[in-house]
């Protein structure tokens, strides 16, 4: 990621951090005492300090168990308040201090792989807010950051978390190649705030408040006129920033799901759409988009806000559906340990459970039923290049431009 002659360059990072975040674990006991050794508190820091932001700043040390020292927060709301100390408007600033370890991101989403990458590449690790990008090729970028850096990575999204303790059959089936040819659909239906995130159009242009930095707020989306509703909580409505009710609910209700399904590093080949013609600017309306995996898996979800239900019924899969010699192989398969969590994955050095390659493959269904409803078509889509089969509209949609100079 770079973002011009102010930005940050990805060897300086890199050279201007080494052997930031890496951390010797000390245990209190082996230090004779029972408060928190320095080694085990993380400097952490907080971009986005809006809307979801001190919630998902405030997990650090609740929700992850993490014992942490606020260093510093960024916003670009904050102009002419912004002390390049503890307070920043620039995330690249913060990004740059070598005593930040952990940086949360609550950003409206067509910031959050860019400053995932940043800040991977700063030596920081990373829990960002839902839903992890904006568009397909994000995703990927994020995802090879983490892998080449070494940094941990987790989505704000924990619904696999609540099932991974359980049976689940249908994980293990899919994982295993014993589907053979059955009927196995997942239905999930309606809370996806489709018409909630309805983005508004035709309003008529503001002058921008002297207190935003607007120019940073669009970052790498089109810098279009400011109207307030581009960058408050509505902001879910424009695909400039963000895929409507999909892109806010959809890795919540997917998380799981995706988990259950067995599905966590790959994506369908075929996407239907059923849904009105979309507008240009805003999302809109929807019905329901049907996914289709290479192994014959089906996932069907249903907005119930539009037009006619699909049909289709459910069925799952478990180990009663299987004939003697696939039970022998079902069983012979080990249980899976327990996801890791993300304050355990920071202090192990261990892989998280909602680590960037299984939050890459949910939120690309999002994105992908997005590009569907877009392009008013079914798509083919190859899970291993990540591109629409003989389709450069969709395309374009699955890597988008960035405005310049910033790029992935």
């Amino acid at each position: 990621m770079k973002g011009g002659s102010a930005g940050i360059k990805r060897r300086s990072f890199v050279k201007g951090v080494a052997g930031a975040g890496v951390f010797q674990i000390v245990a209190p006991h082996v230090l004779g005492r029972e408060r928190t050794p320095p080694s085990e508190t993380f400097g952490a820091a907080l971009i986005g300090a809006g809307g979801r932001g001190p919630g998902t700043f405030g997990d650090l040390s609740g929700k992850h168990k993490l014992a942490i020292r606020e260093i510093a927060r960024c916003d670009v709301k904050w102009v002419g308040k912004a002390d390049n100390k503890t307070r920043y408007t620039d995330f690249r600033r913060l990004l740059e201090r070598n005593d930040v370890d952990v940086v949360a991101i609550a950003t409206p989403p067509h910031w959050h792989a860019l400053i995932s990458i940043a800040a991977m590449e700063a030596g920081k690790d990373v829990v960002c807010e839902k839903p992890m990008t904006r568009f397909v090729a994000e995703g990927r970028a994020v995802v090879e950051t983490s892998r080449r850096t070494k940094r941990i990575f987790q989505i704000g999204t924990y619904g696999r978390f609540g099932v991974s303790n359980g049976r689940n059959d249908m994980r293990k089936i899919v994982r295993a190649g014993l589907v053979n040819g059955r009927e196995v659909r997942v239905i999930r239906r309606g809370g996806f705030k489709v018409r909630q995130w309805s983005g508004p159009v035709q309003i008529n242009p503001r002058p921008v408040p002297d207190y935003l930095d607007w120019n940073m707020y669009c970052g790498p989306s089109p810098l279009k006129p400011f109207h307030p509703p581009r960058f408050g909580g509505m902001h879910r409505g424009y695909w400039d920033y963000d895929g409507g009710g999909l892109g806010d609910m959809g890795q919540h209700a997917l998380d799981p799901i995706t988990y259950r399904m067995g599905k966590d590093e790959t994506a369908p080949v075929e996407i239907i759409p059923h849904a009105p013609p979309t507008h240009p600017e805003v999302a809109g309306m929807w019905g329901w988009v049907r996914f289709k995996y290479e192994d014959g898996v089906e996932l069907v979800l249903e907005s119930g806000e539009w037009g006619e239900p699909h049909g289709l019924k459910e069925k799952e899969i478990s180990r009663e559906d299987l004939n003697e010699e696939e039970r022998r192989v079902f069983d012979a398969i080990p249980d899976e340990d327990p996801l890791v969590g993300f304050g355990e994955a920071v202090k192990t050095r261990t892989l998280a459970g909602g680590h960037p390659e299984v939050a890459h493959r949910t939120v690309c269904l999002m994105h992908l039923a997005n590009v569907a409803f877009r392009t008013g078509r079914t798509i083919k889509f190859d899970p291993k290049t990540e591109r629409a089969i003989g389709d450069e509209e969709a395309n374009r949609l699955i890597d988008q431009p960035m405005r310049g100079p910033w790029h992935l």
